[in-house]
Order: C-alpha cells, then structure tokens, then sequence
C-alpha cells in the first residue's frame, strides 16, 4: 500500500490520515499533498454513496468505478451508504459507523480536497471532532487556477461527471478535463468547480499502476443536476 516513508527515529510519527475520496480531481490532488508530506501517512480512502443506486453523491460515479481506481491506486476503500439528500444526523451516524473500524485501526485524522469554503471547512470540522479525530486540509488556500494547472501539467486525466445547470452548460457533462474544457468555461466559473459548477473522475495518471478507462454513455438529468453516464470500457 502506498505510504508515507517511515521516518527516523529522531522524527515527529506520522498521522494516519482516512482521506474523503469522491474519485475526482480535488480528491486526487489532495492524496498528492498528503503523500508527499512526512506528517501524514494515508491508510485508506473513504468513499460516499447513494445507497441503492451505489452511485457518488453529486458526481453520479458509479462504485464500480470508485473500486477499479482505488485498486489502480494500490489503497484500501471504505464504502458510506447515505440515502439520497440526507439531513445532517442522517449523513454523521453513517459517518460515524464507517469511520468507526478506521479508527479502531489507528487512523487519527480525515483529510478532505475543500480549497476555501469556510462554511464547509468548519462543518467537517465540528464533526470530525465530535468522532475524535482531527481535520486536515491539504489543499485549503491554493489558488484553484494554479490547482488546475498542477492536475492537467503533471498528466492527469479526467472526465467531467456531473454539472450543475444553474452554473454551467448541460453539455460540460462528459467532456474530458483538460486545456480545452478550462478555456472554455466562463471566467465567473472556479476552475476547480469548488462551488459545485461541476464534478469529475480521474482515470489515469503518474500515481496509477493502471488506467482505469471509461466510455462516456448518455446524458440524464435530475433536477438541476446533468450527468454523463459512465460505464467501464
């Protein structure tokens, strides 16, 4: 399993991080930053679906899909099953249930891939420290634009799974994340869509033993949300 190298015994141990891992582009980002850190030690990755349909809240990957990447990317997956659009006691029991054999193990803090959100960082926040475990956010601050930058330079690949019409085109959905689909999004749009504009899913890379392809099949909507629908190639 990929790991942080064990430090000297004169150094600071490293944290055992669970990183919230939705299979897209920020998620990715943050396990770089994670990893190449000496402080922190990532052990497994935490993934949220919609229970029944086993999809990704929001980005509408199929689990499946979730499954073939983390193996691509040699780490342990924690499955969290919430029912659609849950309330908040809701999601934090589910949390706290897939969270809780994690933490038995030894995993002290949950990272997530948020870039400047206050409202989002202190939720995360407050939860982790009522489970007893710190929050760690390896990419809070980093210019979204320099983030988009890094992910497409270093060679990533990702298609765009899901859009949010009221803040983008419906036909986004499915476009593969690259130069072109970034000068072609409005100026008014985070480049990192950390504002839900859009969602992605990373399928290749320099961390991945292997690709993991996709073929983009039709497009379906729910409410405001357009989804392109991803099946493995």
């Amino acid at each position: 399993m990929n790991a942080a190298t064990t430090p000297p015994d004169d150094a600071e141990p490293s944290t055992s991080v669970v990183l919230m891992w939705s299979g897209g582009k920020d998620a990715l980002l943050a396990l770089g930053a994670l990893t190449e850190a000496p402080s922190y030690t990532v052990e497994a990755l935490l993934t949220t679906v919609v229970e029944d349909e086993e999809t990704v809240t929001m980005h509408g990957t199929p689990l499946a899909l979730i499954r073939r990447q983390a193996e691509a990317l040699d780490y342990p997956l924690q499955v969290m099953r919430v029912p659609p659009s849950p309330r908040n006691p809701t999601y934090e029991a589910a949390l706290e249930r897939a969270l809780d054999p994690l933490r038995t193990a030894g995993a002290e803090a949950v990272a997530a891939g948020d870039l400047y959100l206050d409202d989002v960082r202190t939720y995360r926040e407050s939860v982790f420290r009522q489970l007893g475990m710190d929050a760690v956010f390896p990419l809070w601050g980093d210019p979204p634009a320099r983030l988009a930058d890094r992910f497409v330079t270093q060679g990533y690949r990702a298609v765009v799974t899901s859009v949010d019409t009221t803040q983008l085109e419906a036909g986004f959905a499915g476009r593969t994340y690259d130069e072109a689909f970034l000068a072609d999004v409005p100026g008014d749009i985070d480049p990192c869509g950390e504002k839900g504009a859009f969602h992605t899913f990373v399928t290749d890379g320099p961390r991945f033993r292997e690709a993991v392809p996709v073929t983009v099949g039709r497009r379906t909507t729910d409410g405001r949300m357009a989804y392109a629908q991803l099946q493995p190639a």
